[in-house]
């Protein structure tokens, strides 16, 4: 612990180190001036100085640089701006006192000093520098681990697949960061592969690690069956089987899921409660995967029944989750709508683009409230 005291009257410097040492304060460092303050407050390694900072006594009558001048320096300082600031003054203007407390002191005392006061505001200071210590090490572990989580989540994601006859590919942007959209794609053999685009209720931490289990069932029911009814049964049953060990927030979540038949030129796919995909079917028509069930975690049983969709020379298939259609909305017609002539252009610059910026402005990424993620689709 180190308590730094400022006064250009050497004196008074004298008469405060002698209180606080024979209190058993013995860290102490004095200065005649505040430049001599920011000459050791900004040596070759201030942060490190700041950390063994936790007060500072600050005279307010001194020459060149006074001490409200010193203080709202030092609210500039990221590094030092939390270190409390006690002023000690023989002014007995409230306005210069209230002037010095609105440049960020923390309190101040009368000259001539009293011994009880001085050591009762050492003290308070010392309990609030503490505490804020306390606070800012939380905060920047819960920002270390929030950026674990994140790297963690993104490991989860798919990687695209680029082949001659079929490129899968996504992109999101989240909310927060940590997201509650996800999206994977399985080779299930040489010609048929499973995807799913899904958006889990809320954002941050509690849907992304939700999410997270949900990847880890999702893996397991698609190995076991990659039937469309199938795995968003099973996507079902662990939702409410989570739900009935979390009676207050319970958790549901919208998805496309399908699978693709490269051989056979076809998809079948069901739509739980997720916006309406577009299918463009051999370069001339759209197919929209419509909503054919509800989300999935509503309720114990869910009812599916999964549609197919065939073609027969090539098929691109668009899936955006709600945040791509309100950030549409703002700056277009209908977001459906756009998508659906969004989806008539696409195939040309789909290799060289990211998904959401084939679709999105650059304003309308930035406006965004919500986890965006587009996943695309083509078959040849």
């Amino acid at each position: 612990m180190s308590i730094l005291i400022v006064d250009d009257n050497e004196a008074n410097l004298f008469v405060i180190e002698k209180l606080l040492n024979r209190a058993g304060y013995t860290d102490l460092l004095s200065f005649t001036s505040a430049d001599d303050l920011f000459c050791y407050l900004e040596s070759d390694n201030p942060y490190i100085v700041a950390e063994q900072v936790d007060v500072i006594l600050m005279d307010i009558m001194m020459p060149e640089v006074d001490g409200i001048e010193a203080c709202r320096r030092l609210q500039e300082m990221p590094h030092i701006k939390d270190i409390p600031v006690i002023f000690v003054t023989a002014l007995e203007d409230s306005a210069k006192v209230v002037e010095a407390l609105d440049a960020g002191g923390m309190d101040y005392l009368m000259k001539p000093i009293k011994k009880t006061e001085l050591l009762a505001r050492i003290r308070v200071a010392l309990r609030l520098k503490y505490e804020k210590d306390w606070h800012k090490k939380q905060e920047e572990k819960i920002v270390n681990e929030l950026e674990l989580s994140m790297q963690v989540q993104t490991s989860l994601l798919s990687q695209p697949i680029h082949k001659e006859n079929l490129l899968i590919k996504a992109s999101y942007q989240p909310a927060f960061k940590l997201a509650g959209d996800l999206y994977f794609w399985h080779k299930i053999d040489e010609n048929r592969y499973a995807a799913i685009q899904l958006d889990m209720m809320g954002h941050g931490i509690s849907s992304s690690l939700v999410c997270m289990f949900i990847s880890s069932v999702l893996r397991d029911a698609i190995r076991s069956n990659p039937d469309p009814e199938y795995v968003i049964g099973e996507l079902n049953r662990w939702m409410n089987s989570l739900n009935l060990h979390n009676q207050k927030i319970p958790y549901y979540f919208t998805a496309i899921y399908l699978t693709l038949d490269t051989a056979e030129r076809k998809i079948e796919y069901i739509n739980a409660g997720h916006p309406t995909g577009h299918a463009l079917i051999d370069g001339d028509h759209i197919a929209e995967l419509k909503s054919n069930t509800c989300a999935v975690g509503f309720f114990p049983e869910i009812h599916t029944n999964k549609k197919i969709i065939t073609y027969s020379q090539s098929l691109q298939i668009l899936i955006c989750t709600d945040g791509v259609h309100e950030a549409i909305d703002k700056y277009e017609q209908a977001g459906t709508e756009f998508l659906k002539e969004k989806a008539m252009t696409l195939l040309a610059s789909a290799n060289e683009t990211e998904p959401l910026d084939l679709i999105l402005t650059r304003e309308q990424k930035e406006s965004g409230t919500d986890d965006m993620c587009i996943v695309l689709i083509q078959a040849t």
